[in-house]
């Protein structure tokens, strides 16, 4: 069998070089080059996705090879359910963000290339089935975003730039002592081998010892998803970045936490997960409640979007964590889903600042009259945002709430008053940008152009389909959820409860 998944990174990470090698005076090459990565990374996607059996729990595609032999490092990949959505995800936004990002800058090439490179980088974490070189690709990834960040953003931008790559490191120095901890016990980095030995019970640390290795672990997650109160790091690179940017690092690169959490806070250390589900759920509420309250009182255009954000990632946790099926299925699903959400929000707000000059909100003012399509797309993405229903986030966010309200009711109900919050920042929003008399210097604001529209359209349609036939992605999901997870800790929840 052909090796798809080392095609999936190789393809961008070797186009990346291309695009950054074509002669700076030529962006208009580059930007073409880039996007034809972007398609070739997509096709193979979908040749993987047509191949993948929705019924099959296991790995698919997996390959092995040896790496560093010494202390148990191997190149393994694989897919299952859950990762393969989020390849879905990732694959489908970046041709959009190239093209929205088209004239973002004079002399494109490197800013191209370093897109490329985090788009590879993503893709390896994704389907790494060895807990090292997942490691080495989470962090990695972090090069090429602050150059991303902190090159070609706003005037804040250094400065965002470096706290986001300090928080991160930190994180991640948790990460590399825990990892390091797991090698002595088990032997190997091998994923799937350790989780063979810790469902039957064959992990020989002690309860101390396991909890601090699942500290450390989601700490580093933690401060990637983020998770209030670790999430001081988003609003400010959402304000300075470039929206293409901004939209890579919340829509895709930070997914890299919540996956982790799922895939490798709960399967490797399933006992460690159920004692400390209280605490990480109580963060997640919080965060959640926070988020929306925050929104609310911002008057940048762009950080309200970025608390929303923060909100949504809430959700997201906390279907992880209270570990039911419906719960961790919408928990993926609502991965995918805000991916979707998020990047038409922040893509249309970043084409309406562009026009206008200002995030201030107090700034705009019957845009609707001026450029109809623009608004209609903003209040679409909007309504997706508060999760209505027919919009894809309703389907997640209801079955995160479900299958929170099975075992922590008074938690569910508490996140779902975010619900209402949700639709006063939106609603407010679009009622002070879009609706009223036109401003003086909104006159001159122009509707959507034809390349614009090929990206929001896409986004639009896809949150629309989403909510209202999830089925095809629940069917990918659900398999991998319940061999993987659900049934993998059973036990230790029910001695728990």
């Amino acid at each position: 069998m052909a090796p798809l998944l080392t095609a999936l990174w190789v393809a961008p990470l070797v186009g990346s070089a291309v695009v950054a090698a074509l002669p700076a005076n030529r962006p208009l090459a580059a930007k073409y080059a880039a996007l034809g990565v972007s398609t070739v990374v997509l096709s193979i996607v979908a040749v993987l996705f047509a191949r993948f059996s929705p019924s099959d729990p296991h790995y698919q595609f997996v390959e092995k090879h040896s790496w560093i032999s010494s202390f148990g490092a191997s190149y393994i990949v694989g897919l299952d359910g859950v990762a393969m959505v989020l390849v879905v995800l990732t694959s489908v936004l970046m041709p959009l963000l190239l093209l929205a990002g088209w004239n973002d800058v004079e002399r494109p090439n490197i800013y191209l290339g370093l897109m490329l490179v985090v788009e590879s980088m993503m893709l390896v974490a994704l389907v790494a089935l060895d807990v090292l070189l997942f490691f080495v690709f989470f962090e990695a990834m972090l090069i090429p975003m602050y150059f991303l960040i902190g090159r070609y953003g706003g005037a804040g931008a250094p400065r965002a730039a470096l706290k986001f790559l300090l928080y991160s490191l930190f994180g991640g120095l948790f990460m590399f002592v825990a990892l390091i901890g797991l090698n002595l016990i088990a032997g190997t980095f091998d994923f799937r081998a350790i989780t063979a030995a810790v469902s039957p019970g064959q992990f020989t640390a002690s309860p101390a010892v396991t909890h601090l290795l699942f500290l450390g672990f989601l700490f580093a997650f933690a401060v990637k998803a983020p998770l209030w109160p670790l999430h001081t790091w988003l609003p400010g690179v959402a304000a300075e970045a470039t929206p293409a940017t901004a939209v890579l690092m919340m829509a895709v690169v930070d997914k890299i936490g919540t996956f982790g959490m799922l895939r490798y806070c709960l399967q490797l250390f399933p006992g460690s997960a159920t004692l400390f589900r209280p605490f990480v759920i109580t963060l997640a509420v919080i965060g959640i409640g926070y988020g929306a309250l925050v929104a609310i009182g911002q008057s940048d255009l762009i950080r309200v979007i970025a608390y929303t954000s923060i909100s949504h990632f809430g959700f997201i946790v906390l279907g992880i964590f209270a570990m039911t099926s419906q719960g961790q299925s919408g928990a993926a699903l609502y991965m995918v889903n805000h991916g979707l959400s998020t990047a038409a929000l922040f893509l249309i707000a970043g084409f309406l600042v562009s026009r206008r000059g200002t995030r201030l909100i107090a700034d705009y003012g019957g845009v609707q009259q001026v450029a109809p399509v623009l608004a209609g797309t903003l209040l679409v993405a909007g309504m997706a945002s508060l999760a209505l229903p027919g919009l894809a986030p309703f389907v997640s966010e209801f079955l995160v709430l479900i299958g929170t309200f099975t075992r922590y009711p008074v938690f569910a109900v508490c996140a779902a008053t975010a619900l209402v919050l949700s639709a006063i920042y939106i609603l407010w929003l679009y009622q002070r940008m879009m609706t009223g008399p036109v401003a003086d210097d909104n006159r001159k604001v122009r509707d959507l152009v034809p390349r614009e529209r090929l990206v929001v359209v896409p986004l639009l349609a896809m949150l629309i389909a989403l909510g209202v036939y999830p089925k095809p992605a629940l069917d990918v999901i659900n398999p991998a959820i319940a061999q993987h997870l659900a049934e993998r800790f059973e036990h230790h929840v029910t001695n728990a409860g």
